[in-house]
């Protein structure tokens, strides 16, 4: 299949690499110094926990022209980035499949006015990572965890999306198929979210939230009570196992969570993107408020944790800030064993 990246970050990066070395004819679209880079060095992996290397030369190209011809195009950037690239997308007539790999949780109106509804595919990463000295160092996210997941707008599995998923699976890839990508993205960003913030108001550092029980707490409360938007609203919290953040006591949670952030699992997956990524995220709050405000339900810690980051004044979090939604707890409490 020949396949083109719509963007060399991260994401790009890794699943064009590994689907190039499945002997997939694999292109990269990258501007500037990243352009050169995968032109002179390939693109190198790194797996984050195993210190595993390899590099992999791909075709790397600067621009989408009209008359380009792809049997699929992944747009993998920021979803604050993707309305500048929608103009050229839909320039481009000859390739059929064009599919996001991007957060959204306010829908697909703008994307099917650009390519087309026939032309919509959906997806999102089961991967992450940072890029340092021109190296990826990356995870693959557990399959039980968060697969790459893949749908049609209208929830059909489709002979083509079928074929697709085939491809990133030859990868080595865990994937899924989702017949609602909607609700999907949406239940997504609802715990994604709030994590993000957390990581913020700990000063960027995973460690430090690990140590912060009451701001793990708040975190938690977060999350919840975005669930709660989405169901006021009729969405359903998907894939179902997401709704273990309603049905698990909230002390596990927090124990659970506290756990993971102090874990190199969590800083590659979680804290590295958030960090590179604040603008992403406050796009992404800022789009989930209009649920919030559509459902007309009280979300006194996601407030909180919104307020915070739109404050760009503050670096890290401040014992007593979050009363009115947390009650009072020590600060900071051993790590949980």
């Amino acid at each position: 299949m020949k396949i083109l990246f719509y963007g060399a970050g991260v994401i790009g990066s890794i699943y064009g690499a590994r689907l190039c070395r499945a002997g997939h004819d694999v292109s990269v679209l990258a501007r500037g110094q990243r352009f050169r880079d995968i032109r002179e060095r390939g693109i190198v992996l790194q797996n984050a926990l195993t210190g595993e290397q390899a590099v992999v030369l791909v075709n790397a190209v600067e621009q989408l022209a009209p008359d380009d011809v792809y049997d699929l195009i992944v747009v993998a950037m920021r979803k604050n980035q993707v309305d500048t690239v929608l103009p050229i997308l839909a320039a481009n007539r000859k390739t059929r499949n064009i599919m996001f790999m991007v957060n959204n949780p306010l829908g697909y109106d703008e994307w099917i006015n650009a390519v087309g509804r026939a032309r919509l595919l959906l997806a999102f990463p089961g991967c992450g990572g940072t890029i340092k000295d021109n190296i990826v160092h990356y995870i693959i996210v557990s399959g039980l965890i968060q697969p790459t997941t893949f749908g049609e707008p209208d929830g059909r599995q489709s002979a083509r999306l079928r074929e697709i998923v085939a491809v990133f699976k030859s990868a080595g890839f865990p994937v899924a198929i989702s017949n609602n990508m909607d609700a999907w993205q949406k239940s997504h960003v609802a715990w994604v979210s709030p994590v993000a913030n957390a990581i913020y108001m700990a000063g960027g550092d995973s460690y430090k939230l690990a140590r912060t029980p009451e701001l793990v707490r708040l975190m938690v409360r977060a999350i919840r009570e975005s669930y709660l938007v989405l169901r006021t609203l009729k969405i359903p919290v998907t894939p179902p196992k997401l709704r273990l953040w309603e049905l698990i006591p909230e002390f596990i949670l927090v124990t659970a969570l506290r756990w993971w952030a102090n874990t190199k699992h969590f800083e590659v997956v979680a804290t590295h993107h958030s960090n590179a990524a604040r603008d992403e995220m406050e796009t992404l709050a800022t789009e989930f408020r209009t649920l919030v405000q559509r459902a007309a339900v009280q979300t006194p810690a996601l407030d909180e944790m919104n307020k915070f980051l739109r404050d760009t004044s503050t670096d890290s979090f401040l014992p007593g800030s979050v009363k009115s939604a947390n009650e009072g707890n020590n600060l900071c409490e051993p790590l949980p064993k």
